[in-house]
């Protein structure tokens, strides 16, 4: 074929058909991490702290050249040998602070990471989303806050909806029939204050015990996405801004949005406190036991083809990155781990009598001073190795820092409730003049429940939770990376495959909704066997590691079979559904097909081919 003017301008056409987020509708693929434990934990923030002891510990996931000294925007990506990502050319580094549990007797326990997943979201916008530079640190949130937002507890992450408030926390529960804080709850005396329109989440931490299935206490945490490149990469106090109405101000640059899910082993502790008492025992490493100074930090290590092919491309939403067409640089086996020892040597874990670092415990409705780091100290009982880290080294330098050397002080000067001038810092970001453009129908990511409307506007988010019988259907939270296959399934008798069928955000298989299969263990037999021990008759399961029973498909259709192509989570060689489709078994008292007939050898024959 001869190449033409034409012919290229025909494939560039398509090129820019093929890209997957538009004026009207946001995309998204979550980022799955791998391993044992995070990448490292300890007092280490190359952003805030360069070359020296951060004010508090931070856990902190992707490439193993991560350091507190950051020399160069490449040095993930030129020294990084793994990374805690599932997605090989993703060397980024992810922190946040730690999470610890107060006791009746004054000492403090670590609380357990129990895994993270980072949302990548192409949101609704005119303008093109490019991938992030090597290099570029972002920070948002505020460190010193001990005081609620003047907003209240809902989350505000675009400008048009007001002053950006970006990070929450939900607490999934396995019976949310009371509220998930109190009423009258002012913020400001142990308890923090409820989301309006999401019953499951609110800024300052909750009173109640967070008991969801395989969904403990969760910090949210929302980044902005438009970036200054007048700023430059290291001036993160003033390089980035949340979007107006989807789209950012001119001349700035549009990245993905990142959305930190942290979920943390709470339930360890329930029986060491009492709930539902207007106070509750968790703070944070900087010393913060309202929550409300949840913050995190990123620096960009991507391979900046790899991003912007999957921006352009995918839209695998909750399955996970690993998912996306065409990822170019493959995965990591998840069998295997990528830590490092951290640099700063602190007893992190255990039992202690303070804080690591001797980090004051701060106090309800007063704001603190910004951390100086201190010495290192001493366990007040014999403390078990972290096993979040191995032998493996760390890879350091000790050339100049180009960042920015002041202490992680609050970038608000202002009280809460006070006039925000339209170009000053809000949030960790910095606030531009409004865009003069805008997006007028802007997708949330998926619908939200009739029960729970979404506060706020434009791209204000409302994040989920699920229990065994209920869920409050938004942005899902991500399953994890696929088991390795365990083998031939078993049948159970009576069972045949009824075929793959659509689903509805109220679930058109509504006996038990997420049924507690076991973390990561779904497959369409244990599924089938689960329904069926219940006394029901029909089973379905979706997205790969989600189950469902009832005994009649309510306002569903069948649809194609190629719809349900996601492996299942405990079976990578069985299909267990797609994205709102369902691969849906039946029990019949003449049924022919087994669980390993037709619906499961047909995807075998596709996975081998």
């Amino acid at each position: 074929m001869q190449f033409t003017f034409a012919t290229a301008a025909a494939i560039l056409a398509f090129a820019n058909a093929a890209v997957a987020y538009s004026s009207t509708k946001r995309t998204f693929a979550v980022n799955h991490f791998y391993g044992k434990g995070p990448l490292v934990e300890g007092a280490m923030d190359p952003i805030v702290n360069p070359g020296t002891r951060a004010g508090h510990v931070h856990t902190i996931q992707g490439g193993n050249a991560f350091s507190i000294n950051l020399s160069s925007p490449d040095q993930l990506l030129k020294q990084s040998t793994c990374t805690s990502s599932l997605v090989k050319n993703d060397l980024s580094a992810y922190w946040a602070p730690k999470l610890y549990f107060r006791a009746k007797d004054g000492t403090f326990k670590d609380v357990e990471l129990f895994y993270m997943n980072v949302y990548y979201f192409f949101d609704a916008t005119d303008d093109k989303i490019q991938a992030f530079p090597p290099g570029l640190q972002m920070l948002v949130g505020d460190s010193t806050l001990r005081t609620p937002p003047a907003t209240g507890g809902r989350q505000i992450i675009d400008l048009a909806d007001g002053k950006p408030q970006p990070v929450q926390w939900t607490c999934p529960r396995s019976n949310d029939n009371t509220p998930l804080y109190p009423t009258d709850s002012d913020g400001l005396h142990g308890v923090g204050i409820q989301d309006p329109g999401n019953k499951g989440s609110g800024v300052g931490f909750p009173d109640k015990n967070c008991d969801g299935y395989a969904s403990p206490l969760r910090a949210d945490i929302h980044f902005p996405s438009c970036y200054n490149p007048a700023a430059g990469l290291t001036n993160y106090k003033n390089n980035m801004a949340f979007p107006t109405h989807g789209n950012c101000p001119q001349g700035w640059i549009h990245v993905p949005h990142l959305f930190y899910e942290l979920y943390w082993n709470t339930p360890k502790f329930a029986d060491q406190w009492t709930q539902g008492q207007g106070n509750q025992p968790f703070v944070l490493s900087n010393g913060d036991p309202t929550g409300y100074s949840l913050h995190a930090d990123f620096v960009s290590g991507w391979d900046v083809a790899t991003l912007q092919q999957i921006i352009d491309n995918c839209d695998a939403g909750s399955s996970g990155m690993d998912k996306c067409p065409g990822l170019i640089g493959g995965l990591n086996d998840p069998s295997t781990s990528c830590n490092i020892e951290p640099e700063i040597k602190d007893t992190i874990v255990g039992v202690m009598n303070t804080l690591p670092g001797n980090v004051a415990l701060g106090t309800w409705g007063v704001n603190a001073a910004p951390a100086t780091p201190s010495k290192p100290q001493t366990s007040a009982a014999p403390v078990a190795p972290n096993p979040a880290t191995s032998a493996a080294p760390a890879q350091s330098s000790t050339a100049p820092v180009n960042t920015p050397t002041s202490p992680e002080a609050p970038v608000e000067s202002e009280k809460p409730g006070a006039t925000q001038p339209s170009s000053s810092p809000v949030g960790g970001v910095f606030v531009p003049k409004p865009s003069n453009t805008a997006v007028t129908t802007v997708a949330n990511a998926v619908p939200a429940p009739t029960h729970a409307p979404i506060g706020g506007g434009s791209n204000t988010l409302v994040t989920s939770y699920v229990s065994e019988t209920t869920v409050v259907w938004t942005t899902v939270t991500a399953p994890l990376p696929a088991a390795t296959a365990s083998g031939d399934s078993v049948s159970t008798a009576g069972w045949s495959y009824h075929g793959c069928f659509s689903d509805s955000n109220d679930r058109v298989l509504s006996g038990i909704k997420f049924a507690n299969i076991g973390h990561r263990q779904v497959t369409n037999t244990k599924c089938v066997a689960y329904c069926d021990s219940k006394g029901f008759s029909m089973a379905g399961t979706e997205y790969g590691g989600q189950c469902f029973c009832g005994n009649a498909l309510s306002g569903s259709t069948s649809v194609e079979e190629s719809k349900c192509n996601m492996p299942c989570e405990g079976d990578n060689k069985e299909t267990c559904g797609g994205s709102l489709t369902l691969s849906v078994y039946s029990k019949a008292p003449n049924a022919k097909r087994s669980l390993s007939g037709r619906h499961i050898h047909k995807h075998l024959r596709r996975l081998s081919q």
